[in-house]
């Protein structure tokens, strides 16, 4: 069963009380020593990706497993795979076609009607990688011209669409539109076991020169005779954007409370200029240009945690990583957050030891997402090597989201050790149902020498972290003494207190 905190969460959001409190507040970090609690993300973008649909799913599978072995080396925890580039899947889905960069056309189905996205779950979930199902909300056709499949939405209801910049978008304006985008999302949370939904930084267009947004029908509709004057059609935009994340929101939490919802905005809010409580920068704006308003998103508990795209270097004169990083972490509210590094930007300007630092250093932020996971498969500068062998050199568990449940799942039973055909195995018991988020969803092994004492929030202790109810333990000779330690966490990353066993090895 859900915890009552979860089912009264859901009965506030579903009243359209909009605040959301946290019962705890996210502890001051000790930059003195590794923290055992970071997140340690990478998006894997498919919009314009076409080495899929040459691939069979056997090739296909092999590729991935490939990728996801190499990110977990390099201390990944979390991957954002982009699974709806373009009103369309990465899955079979009754609601839109098969994705044009999975097959190569709009509507081909893979061979055998390969899964994906499930298959990537399953992975992700034997790593003990969390899987964040990445959309994009508004946008059909990109710039090039898409051929729409003959089940693509568009086809069924072309009045729901508008063209700008050569590309084809959902009408933010229209109610209809944000019913189908949070059906997709129903869809997805219903049928799969994703950790998150996750947006990004594109929600009405980056603006044209020269061209304007052609929203005057929804606008006379939904704008105009709800009281908006033509003056206010920018907070009316607002304001749709608004609706559609607080209603996937709500979405998400009549569908499967425990999935997080993560919001990855462009990485100026407002310019001083604009807002005295704005950046001191000078670029486009998430408030003004793209009617993104993550902070009030923030304020009403709309979203689970938010990852701003700081992808300028130190020193950069409109948009200055360190102004920027500081000003967000006066800004989280009680929403994690965590920090988009842009790696090709970060490793060409040599800056990769100070942007960790700062995010490390500065008290509100929980980690970092890296883009583009490609970027770390490649190696380039050095990357991979860095995480690897010295910033994740130490595994971490991803920050507990205490806002959603602040509970701690029942600790492991019959700590055990045990002799078999594979070695000395170390095994417990523990409660777990995939449907219920409040139970041991997995395990965290450490180990101590001697008489060490017993920290286990010094992640250089941990051996292991598995979904697995069992450990292999490096036996040698049976002449060192050790402390085991093991820790259940569930769905919401909360730690039990761990049981021990002495051994020796």
């Amino acid at each position: 069963m859900i915890s009552k905190y979860i089912r009264l969460l859901v009965i506030i959001l579903l009243c359209a009380v909009t605040s959301c409190k946290i019962t705890q507040q996210i502890p001051q970090k000790q930059t003195g020593k590794e923290s055992k609690r970071e997140f340690r993300g990478a998006w894997i973008q498919t919009a314009f990706q076409m080495e899929y649909k040459d691939m069979t799913p056997e090739v296909m599978k092999k590729d991935f497993i490939r990728k996801l072995n190499f990110l977990q080396q390099c201390g990944i925890n979390a991957i954002i795979f982009q699974v709806r580039p373009e009103a369309d899947a990465f899955y079979p889905s009754s609601l839109e076609p098969w994705s044009r960069f999975y097959t190569g056309q709009q509507g081909k189905a893979p061979e055998g009607n390969f899964d994906l996205m499930a298959f990537l779950i399953d992975e992700c979930h034997k790593r003990n990688m969390e899987f964040h199902a990445w959309l994009n909300p508004y946008r059909a056709g990109t710039v090039g011209g898409t051929r729409f499949a003959d089940s693509h939405i568009y086809n069924k209801h072309p009045e729901w669409f508008i063209t700008y910049n050569k590309q084809i978008l959902f009408d933010p304006g229209l109610p209809e539109c944000r019913q189908f985008i949070c059906s997709v999302v129903k869809d997805i949370v219903s049928r799969y076991d994703v950790d998150a939904i996750h947006m990004d930084d594109y929600f009405y267009p980056y603006p044209a020169i020269g061209e304007t947004f052609p929203d005057n029908f929804s606008f006379q509709r939904y704008g105009l005779n709800k009281g908006y004057k033509p003056s206010q059609r920018s907070d009316w935009r607002r304001n749709n954007v608004n609706s559609l994340i607080h209603e996937i929101k709500q979405t998400i939490l009549l569908s499967k409370p425990w999935v997080r919802f993560g919001i990855s905005p462009f990485g100026i809010y407002r310019n001083k200029k604009s807002d005295p409580n704005g950046s001191n920068t000078n670029g486009l704006q998430n408030y003004d240009d793209l009617y993104a308003d993550i902070l009030y998103w923030i304020k009403q508990g709309w979203i689970d945690y938010s990852i701003p795209q700081i992808y300028w270097e130190i020193g950069h004169p409109a948009a200055d990583y360190i102004t920027l990083i500081k000003w967000w972490n006066q800004h989280t509210g009680n929403c994690p957050m965590y920090i988009g590094q842009d790696i090709a930007r970060t490793m060409k300007a040599g800056q990769l030891t100070e942007k960790m630092y700062y995010e490390r250093m500065l008290p509100n932020l929980q980690g970092n997402c890296f883009w583009p996971a490609n970027e770390i498969l490649w190696n380039n500068k050095g990357i991979a090597d860095s995480l690897k062998y010295h910033y994740h050199r130490y595994p971490a568990l991803i920050p507990a989201y205490k806002h959603l449940c602040d509970c701690k799942p029942k600790e492991v039973k019959k700590l055990k050790t045990e002799w078999t055909s594979q070695g000395l195995l170390l095994h417990w018991k523990a409660q777990q149902d995939t449907n219920n988020p409040e139970l041991a969803s997995y395990f965290v092994v450490y180990r101590f020498e001697g008489k060490e004492s017993t920290d286990i929030n010094d992640p250089s202790k941990i051996v292991a972290i598995t979904r697995q109810n069992c450990y292999i333990l490096p036996y040698n000779k049976g002449e060192h003494k050790y402390k085991y330690v093991v820790t259940a966490v569930d769905r919401f990353h909360n730690e039990t207190f761990g049981k021990s066993k002495k051994v020796k090895l």
